[in-house]
């Protein structure tokens, strides 16, 4: 006959009910503020996944439709790193298979299934198989989708969960053969349950598993509360991914005179979303960028330091940030809410070794 254990850390919950879990969707806000938010993945939303444009995938296909194996190299925390991006091959409506890396749209659509997993009984956590994820139905995720401006059709929805299947991953540090790797799809499982096709039933339940990196977070509570809703009414990728950076790394944030410093030639190294053939074209897009998360109300002034050489040719920009007041309130929860969790797991033995 089993005994119930004695810790009740220890029972045996719900995957969709543990105490890991109910730290991922609780967040350290008002009730009518918990929709504004979700989870920044630290490592994980550093990586530069998604930095190929359709477009410019469409001029690097050969004749076949085949993408070579795509390789970044970008650094996090000051140490170096190599993504290589194993791109999906996908059937057309046209009945074409071609290769794509996952893109904008892709982001989009795991940054909503991000946020759906924070919703009661939609994320799953699994210590004990070491897998994570979130079940819904393409209309969660497209309703979602479309109340954050981004709406987008059943067809797109399904390739852009295919693309993260079937797309892989291999994350490498730069340290010869003493380093570390990591090699998985983006979303490593998926499965649709439907009495019909999938095109026909919107209402079908979905269940995706999130990437290792995204498991070994909630695992360790690694992640950090951000403001999902003000981030997704950004127009540009770039300004999507420096929310994100400066939600992960400004946890210094304050009215002081003590803004964070960011180079140009970092967030073109580490974004790998600046490949125009003119750096003062490239420069032009950062600056819109942080314009527009002024604008947002993330940042209450910009100042700008540039450094030439010959001729005036502009070679870097040192740029000064300064956060607003609302930002700096919401990275001071984020710190708060980060340190009760860290307190909260103490004595459950969670917490792997995970990549380093």
């Amino acid at each position: 006959m089993s005994r119930k254990p004695n810790n009740p850390d220890l029972k045996v919950l719900s995957p969709f009910n543990n105490r890991q879990l109910d730290l991922f969707r609780s967040f350290l806000c008002s009730e009518a503020d918990r929709e504004k938010l979700s989870n920044a993945i630290d490592l994980w939303d550093s990586i530069p996944r998604y930095s190929v444009s359709r477009q410019e995938q469409n001029k690097r296909r050969d004749a076949s439709g085949a993408l070579p194996v795509l390789v970044l190299n970008f650094e996090y925390r000051g140490r170096p790193y190599t993504a290589e991006i194993l791109p999906a091959k996908i059937k057309d409506a046209d009945g074409t298979t071609r290769d794509y890396y996952p893109s904008a749209n892709e982001e989009l659509v795991e940054d909503a299934l991000r946020k759906l997993a924070t919703r009661q009984n939609r994320g799953f956590f699994e210590p004990d198989k070491f897998r994570s994820g979130v079940a819904f139905s393409l209309y969660e995720l497209r309703e979602e989708l479309a109340a954050r401006h981004h709406a987008r059709s059943y067809q797109e929805i399904i390739q852009s969960l295919l693309i993260l299947r079937r797309a892989g991953i291999v994350l490498r540090t730069a340290d010869g053969d003493t380093g570390s790797f990591a090699e998985a799809s983006y979303l490593p499982a998926l499965a649709a349950v439907t009495r019909r096709t999938l095109k026909e039933d919107p209402n079908a339940r979905w269940v995706v598993q999130f990437h290792p990196l995204v498991t070994q977070s909630i695992d360790q509570v690694t992640y950090r509360q951000f403001n999902y809703e003000v981030m997704m009414t950004l127009s540009s990728q770039l300004a999507r991914w420096l929310h994100k950076q400066l939600t992960i790394k400004f946890t210094f944030a304050g009215l002081a005179a003590n803004p964070f410093e960011m180079r140009y030639t970092t967030i073109k190294r580490d974004s790998c979303l600046l490949n125009r053939n003119r750096e003062r074209d490239n420069i032009r897009d950062v600056e819109e960028a942080l314009s527009s998360l002024v604008a947002k109300r993330v940042l209450r002034e910009v100042q700008r330091n540039p450094i030439t050489a010959a001729r005036g040719k502009i070679v870097e920009v040192i740029y000064r940030l300064y956060p607003t007041s609302e930002f700096v309130k919401e990275i001071k929860a984020a710190n708060k809410r980060l340190q009760d969790a860290k307190i909260a797991v103490v004595g459950l033995g969670r917490g792997s070794a995970g990549f380093q």
